[in-house]
């Protein structure tokens, strides 16, 4: 009845294993790539075709009086840019027809609201780039932690297992010390006790010397008992045989 009251308590506290406090809910990552170095090597790329064209329109600026001049810096700010639609081509000839300040000022009013959107995503997507890398450092230490966990259950529930061996080699060396007598008694007394001490020796740092010196003295006493043997057969008075 003792025997079993002692499983009971160590399968209730083992299942206390797994009742600790959860741990809080990882964000959610953003959907934006974790390598600063893509994005950084996109964004410089990006700028440099933009000073390109950028540039270009200035020195059509300032060149206006040089046709040649504005055709050639034409073609090749256009080199850096994607080409057209045929739509928005036939819209910029429309308002170079027209030649309206006004219709140039709507413009550029809005190409100013463009590019403000456009830096304002991109200065975004660099925000989500941070946090997707920070996440994914959680994630992979979250891992670390879950993997730490699971040892530490295995080996908690190892020494549980050799820990209720134990108590019951010692039950059983309890009733054979009432019923059999105490040579077995103390034996299996004994060897439930070792039995228990098992899992904290092997995880000593002392493991090496206890196992070394254990076999050690397992190798002496073998070789005395041989030597006595040995000594006793020799020393034994000689009996001839009998016809």
């Amino acid at each position: 009845m003792r025997l079993i009251l002692v499983i009971s308590l160590l399968m209730i506290s083992g299942c206390s294993l797994w009742s600790g406090k959860p741990s809080a809910d990882l964000p959610k990552q953003p959907d934006a790539p974790t390598d600063s170095k893509n994005l950084s090597t996109l964004g410089d790329e990006i700028d440099k075709s933009e000073n390109r064209v950028a540039a270009s329109l200035v020195a059509i600026e300032r060149n206006a009086d040089k046709p040649a001049v504005v055709t050639a810096e034409a073609k090749l700010g256009q080199a850096y840019l994607a080409r057209p639609s045929e739509g928005d081509i036939a819209f910029a000839l429309a308002r170079a027809s027209a030649n309206d300040p006004a219709a140039y000022a709507r413009q550029a009013e809005y190409g100013k609201r463009l590019l403000a959107a456009v830096d304002s995503k991109w200065y975004k997507l660099e925000a989500d780039q941070k946090e997707a890398l920070r996440v994914s450092a959680l994630k992979d230490q979250r891992i670390v932690e879950l993997t730490a966990e699971v040892e530490r259950v295995k080996k908690d529930m190892a020494s549980q297992m050799w820990t209720m061996a134990a108590v019951g080699t010692a039950v059983i060396g309890a009733l054979a010390m009432a019923f059999a007598g105490p040579k077995i008694g103390i034996s299996l007394l004994a060897s439930g006790a070792a039995i228990g001490a098992f899992p904290f020796v092997v995880e000593s740092k002392y493991f090496g010397i206890i196992a070394g010196t254990t076999l050690a003295l397992a190798a002496g006493l073998g070789i005395y008992w041989l030597w006595d043997h040995v000594r006793d057969s020799a020393n034994a008075p000689y009996e001839p045989p009998q016809k």
